[in-house]
């Protein structure tokens, strides 16, 4: 069995009742692999830092039911496992339909479309900070919307004392609903946040102290007695897994991976090493392009933040331009495309340099571009063929001055057939730059495709 943490809403505060569930469980020296719901990159940062084990995604938007099952089943073999919900516990797509899955599915991608999908119990966090005898409703309510979600418990939030407790536990007694763990308010335990959700733990020094703190706390906030069976992981039948390891390529792609660029998808860096490359890791705000590479891949994440830094390293600026114009294959995506641009406007607007391969300029503001998005190939480009369709998210906080004359993709809101527009700069055949995020899992062809074009520069 596996434990589904769902919230009532945003804010609830699942990742806290998550990461101290995972931070007490793992002092026992017990492994436990966690999942995330969506398409959420910091979270599973958190999960990873805690558990010593990558955390995986599980989204049948960006990917399919059927990957959603593969990955579960081929995961889920070490003796504990925890699901992160997303949203609220209904909070998906509305009305979705998705090629060769399920037809069409009321709140696609939600929490509750996870749990009915794997067949999994949900433990319910509320946050109780502004509730006494109305938490009954809520549960009651969340227990009965939908009959095919197996409601196993409540996990209390935000106590403020014993008495708030008390009211609590006397207003939920009628419902029969077990209460699996009781969080008091915790002031001196504060998981930082900015524009784009939390801050990632490579920017925390006080992470260490944190969980601490939050595995001290969850040794005594839940019930043990009650959890532990639901969240110990049942024997699975088969791997799971579309691909066996491939022999070397003899390819090394140099991956930017550092405070500035950290959005990848576990699943993708795997299928990139399964189809036999080497990832060599590297920090554009500290280091020189990796001798000997074929391929570069810059992931999303904060280079606005980092805008100074990274300009202030003009050799890699550079070194990643030389290589771009030679035609070395190059996937970007949202923050590797702003590093890519002319220059990052940052929130202060003061303007950094940045490689400047691509003629437009990023520009930080307040409007949040955020959503899923089913994009369709306008062209032929490193990872995708004119006409094909792919999903993908964008998250981001900036805009660029310019559109490319040729652009990548024209996109759509998953849900409606409202286009948002073009973009991606396409440099045929060495460059992929994009604000959509990509989950490879259901689509090897996309990084098979990216691999052959590094065999090919490989051997010019």
């Amino acid at each position: 069995m596996t434990l589904v943490i769902a919230g009532e809403r945003s804010g609830v505060g699942k990742t806290t009742v998550t990461l101290t569930l995972l931070a007490s469980l793992h002092r026992r020296g017990v492994q436990v692999q966690s999942f995330k719901v969506g398409p959420d990159y910091i979270d599973p940062m958190f999960h990873q830092y805690v558990t010593h084990r990558a955390c995986r995604n599980l989204d049948p938007l960006l990917t399919s039911v059927t990957y959603i099952k593969q990955c579960f089943t081929h995961h889920t073999q070490c003796e504990y496992s925890v699901i992160e919900g997303v949203m609220g516990l209904f909070d998906g797509v509305s009305s979705f339909v998705k090629e060769n899955d399920e037809g069409q599915v009321t709140n696609f991608g939600s929490t509750a479309h996870i749990a009915r999908l794997l067949d999994l119990p949900v433990v319910l966090v509320i946050d109780c900070s502004r509730l006494s005898g109305s938490v009954a409703a809520i549960a009651h309510g969340y227990c009965t919307f939908d009959p095919t979600i197996k409601m196993t418990g409540v996990v209390l939030n935000r106590v403020g004392s014993d008495r708030h407790l008390s009211l609590l536990e006397n207003a939920l007694q009628p419902l029969k609903l077990p209460i699996l763990g009781v969080l008091r308010r915790e002031d001196n335990i504060v998981i930082p946040d900015r524009h784009l959700g939390l801050v990632p733990t490579a920017e925390l020094p006080q992470m260490k102290a944190l969980i601490d703190r939050l595995a001290d706390l969850g040794d005594t906030c839940f019930d043990w007695e009650r959890l532990l069976p639901l969240l110990k992981t049942q024997e699975q039948g088969g791997q799971g897994s579309n691909f066996s390891p491939s022999r070397p390529l003899s390819i090394r792609i140099a991956v930017a991976c550092d405070r500035a660029f950290n959005f990848y998808y576990q699943d993708n860096l795997d299928l990139l090493q399964q189809l036999g490359a080497e990832l060599v890791f590297w920090s554009p705000l500290e280091d020189a392009v990796p001798d000997f590479v074929q391929g570069m891949y810059f992931g999303g994440g904060f280079p606005e933040v980092f805008a100074q830094q990274l300009a202030a390293n003009t050799n890699a600026c550079q070194a990643v331009k030389t290589l771009i114009l030679a035609g070395m294959p190059t996937i970007a995506e949202c923050g590797g495309l702003m590093y890519l641009c002319k220059q990052i406007v940052d929130f202060e607007g003061k303007s950094w340099s940045m490689v400047g391969v691509l003629p437009t300029t990023a520009i930080m503001g307040g409007r949040l571009n955020l959503g899923y998005r089913r994009a369709v190939a306008l062209h032929d480009s490193l990872l995708v063929q004119a006409g094909k369709t792919v999903y993908g998210h964008e998250f981001h906080r900036s805009r660029l001055t310019s559109i490319p004359d040729f652009p990548m993709f024209q996109t759509y809101r998953c849900d409606t057939e409202e286009s948002t527009g073009c973009e991606g700069w396409n440099l045929p055949p060495s460059l992929h730059a994009s604000y959509i995020h990509m989950h490879w899992g259901d689509c090897p062809e996309i990084p098979q495709k990216f691999l052959e074009q590094c065999l090919m520069f490989k051997q010019k």
